[in-house]
């Protein structure tokens, strides 16, 4: 019996050059309106991926692992990072309208119906349901 589970990894060096990457790690979503939605939440992630969790250091790396089931799309985004605090991972925007910094997290939680982290804190799970 085959499986119905398709997955797959992607390597994409610690750079803010996105675009392409997103467009490929979004290519099995076929509704233009819910693959924006993903795009987005994509971007927040691996931006703070890149910027907090490898400090913008290019010899690091993300690994993004793609998962296709017959129910859920989801996205494992890991950093090489030391992690997030827990205390951190909240998903509730800033008090400040006009704050640098504090939206990302709030915007992820906001394009997918499910958002894990790992134990450590450099591995974010994002799911959305088909």
């Amino acid at each position: 019996m085959e499986s119905s589970t398709n997955w797959a990894v992607f390597i994409h060096p610690s750079t803010l050059k996105l675009t392409s990457f997103i467009q490929t790690l979004v290519e099995p979503v076929i509704c233009s309106e819910t693959s924006k939605k993903i795009e987005l939440g994509l971007h927040e992630a691996l931006v703070n991926a890149v910027v907090h969790g490898n400090l913008s250091n290019p010899s690091k790396v993300i690994r993004v692992r793609r998962i296709l089931t017959p129910k859920w799309f989801i996205w494992q985004i890991q950093d090489e990072g030391i992690g997030i605090v827990e205390k951190k991972r909240i998903s509730s925007l800033p008090l400040e309208v006009d704050e640098i910094r504090g939206r990302g997290i709030y915007l992820i939680h906001q394009c997918f119906d499910d958002v894990r982290w790992s134990r450590k804190g450099n591995r974010l799970q994002l799911s959305l349901k088909k």
